[in-house]
């Protein structure tokens, strides 16, 4: 595996893969890697000739008094297990290579970014897309691998790809989640023993909301109850919101039909976990 740190060794051994006729799947990532991760890297690796990765912790993408400072990182881990995973190039770069002194463009996303977490996050899917963008610019990837526990950021960024013309596919991979059912994420890092047993209140609180979508229950201020009660059941469990949406929308419903998607952002003690699970016949 090759390691790069600058968008100028980047670009060029991207650009001598595609010029080869290689095609090159992409898995960017923010690091303090887990399976899910992983996941995806293997998913590129079999559609594939060639595998990129990068791992950069995003300063736009986080907002005042949020946990850029603290968020998990351990590179010397996360490279060998790229490594291991079968990636043939890392893009490990700094803040100050992705975002020089005069950087003053940014992609502002339309309506997806707005409800959900755009809502509690102002401006987080604007350095989302900014980054994804600049990432898609400098690989010059076939296709990128996003796991869909991010939900919202996946659509909006195949909205970005549809809307600037992006020459990329964008995959989206299943959500990887723990035996109890708790979504896989470098934030659970932050989580207490206590708030571990707790955490996995969101995960459940989508089940029953499975349950009733079986059960063909219509009203959807039904299932957000059961999923209030199931969350707010647990001592350090502060929702942020917990909502059933038009899965292309991301619009509320009133009354579900074939295809729904209950998503949920809660806090846990301190911790912010996001999950999600669609819901169609």
């Amino acid at each position: 595996m090759e390691t790069f740190t600058t968008v100028t060794a980047m670009k060029s051994w991207a650009a001598d893969e595609r010029r080869s006729g290689k095609t090159l799947g992409f898995v960017p990532t923010m690091g303090y890697l887990h399976e899910g991760h992983l996941s995806l890297i293997h998913a590129a690796r079999r559609e594939n000739d060639r595998v990129a990765a990068s791992i950069f912790v995003n300063p736009t993408q986080f907002g005042r008094n949020e946990d850029l400072s603290t968020y998990p990182r351990d590179p010397v881990n996360d490279a060998a297990k790229c490594a291991e995973a079968g990636v043939d190039a890392l893009f490990m770069p700094g803040a100050e290579e992705i975002y020089g002194p005069r950087h003053q463009t940014y992609v502002e996303p339309g309506r997806l970014a707005e409800p959900l977490c755009g809502r509690s996050r102002p401006g987080h899917f604007r350095g989302v897309a900014t980054v994804v963008l600049k990432l898609f610019n400098i690989v010059n990837p076939t296709a990128a691998y996003f796991g869909s526990k991010d939900y919202q950021q996946l659509q909006v960024i195949r909205a970005m790809v549809q809307d600037l013309n992006v020459d990329v596919r964008i995959v989206s991979c299943p959500t990887v989640r723990e035996p109890d059912g708790l979504a896989m994420s470098s934030r659970n890092s932050y989580l207490s023993p206590a708030e571990r047993k707790q955490a996995v209140c969101l995960y459940q609180a989508l089940c029953k909301a499975k349950e009733l979508f079986d059960h063909r229950v219509k009203d959807a201020h039904t299932y957000l109850e059961a999923m209030n009660d199931r969350v707010r059941s647990e001592p350090d469990a502060t929702p942020d919101y917990i909502s059933l949406v038009d899965p292309e929308t991301l619009e509320d419903l009133q009354e579900v039909s074939d295809r729904c998607l209950a998503i949920m952002a809660v806090r846990i003690g301190k911790t912010r976990l996001i999950d999600n699970m669609l819901f169609e016949r």
